[in-house]
């Protein structure tokens, strides 16, 4: 079986108007995915030019001609979708550390209008250093360089500015990027002029991105290149819904034109905290409240969640009775309760799709940080809005609490057990506050309810942890530490069951 290329699928090209750092798989089946859509309505006419910022090997690109396949596969409103779409929307593919001449050659091109970033959580993050090394360190540092050689080709001109749209899953991801570069523009005594154009003239978007993309298993892979002839190591697979929310005005549109009445999944808006919160609250704070309770069930994925019956129904009734109440609404359609609804029920669909294998133990990682940040907020709304407690939230942070109990500590790693399908599995505590919660945990007798309770309250009044003292919701305690009781003294199948039928 044959490689893709360009000879057995030819491609036209386009104009290179996007710079991209990074090459994973989520810029692939997200902002890549959508370019390539809009070329082929004639929306765009536009090529992405992606920077490989670690490592010097492009060969699985290069050895593509630069194609890649994009299979979306799931359930939406009910209906089965399956569509396989070659992307030829990518024209090269550069290594930082043996091409960066090239790259900043391309600064100088006078038909670019983006730059995309999807580097890692802390890939945002100010770090001192010179913008003339070759090439510089960190990815801000990368970008800052970039847009000075930009600056110095167009003698500062207006209408050769750039809209900057970082998609790394960070608050503010457009606002952080900016005060990095600003920063490295200072220290490295860029001059005032730099520093007028990149303030008039750079627009740096605070962005959201909202699709799960993955890379196949092995069988999914060998049935797919089955069906299409053809080997690809780039292939990958993603859900149906998509959204990419933008900040931006009317010059972003301009410069966007990717985006359209057409692609209603982007949305460019001067203020996208409406999107960024109901996605935090209804998508996220569900996968971190669930996530344990399903573990401790012995399930992998979260689609063996929506296969069990028991599992199923507290996830929906967790999410549609009380996480989506408290989402803040702006009253307008398309941003009110129905819309949140919607939203909700459309993630449910995504939760249950069978092709996408969306591991609980990669959900858990930083749980902690996770859901404080993550459901916090949302509990208070609830206590804010019906004064009682939300006993599927109560479950799902016993379950939490539980999932954090260590049995021991390898090179200092802390591993939790569980019994499941006869054996006990171990797995990994990836989390900052595991040591806390080891520590914690050892006063605790599990035959011994007060223990438990005394447990409970100590970590709920923790305001380090949670920014708040959780201890002081009327009957949060109590039915945590019932709860958990539960858990450790009849198991998580018993205690669920018991649950959703009481």
């Amino acid at each position: 079986m044959s490689r893709l290329n360009r000879t057995s699928h030819p491609a036209p090209t386009h104009p290179e108007k996007i710079l991209q750092f990074g090459t994973g798989v989520l810029l692939r089946g997200l902002p890549d995915y959508l370019v390539q859509k809009a070329n082929e309505a004639g929306q765009f006419n536009g090529s992405i030019v992606v920077v490989k910022s670690t490592g010097s090997q492009t060969d699985e690109f290069t050895g593509q001609d630069n194609l890649y396949t994009v299979a979306v596969r799931g359930v939406q409103q009910g209906q089965n979708v399956a569509e396989t779409t070659v992307i030829s929307a990518i024209s090269r593919v550069l290594a930082a550390p043996t091409q960066w001449d090239e790259i900043l050659r391309l600064a100088r091109n006078p038909a670019l209008q983006i730059i995309i970033s999807n580097t890692t959580e802390v890939g945002l993050n100010y770090v001192e250093e010179s913008i003339f090394q070759r090439p510089p360190e960190s990815f801000p540092a990368k970008l800052t360089a970039f847009l000075y050689e930009r600056f110095r080709s167009v003698g500062g001109s207006k209408a050769k500015g750039l809209v900057v749209i970082p998609t790394e899953l960070v608050t503010d991801n457009g606002l952080k990027l900016r005060e990095a570069v600003e920063k490295l523009a200072t220290f490295n005594e860029l001059g005032k002029l730099f520093t007028k154009w990149l303030k008039f003239h750079v627009r740096f978007c605070n962005s959201l991105v909202d699709r799960i993309v993955t890379r196949p298993t092995d069988e999914a892979r060998q049935a797919l290149e089955a069906e299409t002839g053809y080997e690809d190591e780039l292939l990958t697979f993603t859900e149906p819904y998509h959204l990419w929310a933008i900040e931006g005005d009317d010059r972003v549109r301009q410069m966007l034109s990717f985006a359209s009445d057409a692609t209603p999944q982007i949305i460019i808006d001067e203020d996208i905290n409406f999107y960024k919160e109901r996605k935090l609250r209804v998508l996220n704070g569900t996968h971190t409240l669930t996530m344990p309770l399903g573990y401790l069930l012995g399930l992998e994925t979260v689609a063996d969640e929506m296969q069990h019956a028991d599992m199923s129904r507290f996830v929906e009734s967790l999410m549609l009775d009380e996480i989506v109440p408290t989402v803040p609404d702006y009253g307008t359609p398309g941003m009110d309760k129905a819309a949140i609804r919607q939203f909700a029920l459309d993630v449910l669909d995504r939760f249950r799709n069978p092709y996408l294998d969306h591991l609980l133990l990669n959900i858990s990682l930083q749980e902690t940080a996770k859901m404080q940040a993550r459901n916090v907020a949302t509990l208070q709304r609830y206590y804010d809005q019906f004064n009682t407690v939300p006993k599927h939230m109560a479950l799902g942070f016993a379950a939490y609490l539980l999932f954090m109990k260590a049995v021991r500590e390898e090179e200092g790693q802390f591993i939790g057990e569980i019994t499941a399908s006869g054996g006990v599995i171990s797995y990994p505590i990836r989390d900052e506050k595991a040591a806390y919660f080891y520590g914690d945990w050892q006063t605790v007798d599990v035959k011994e309810a007060s223990t438990v309770h005394t447990f409970v309250k100590s970590v709920l009044s923790d305001a380090a942890i949670w920014q708040a003292d959780l201890s002081t919701l009327p009957g949060f305690v109590d039915a945590v530490a019932e709860n958990l009781n539960r858990l450790l003294n009849e198991g998580a199948e018993a205690t669920l069951r018991q649950h959703m039928t009481a």
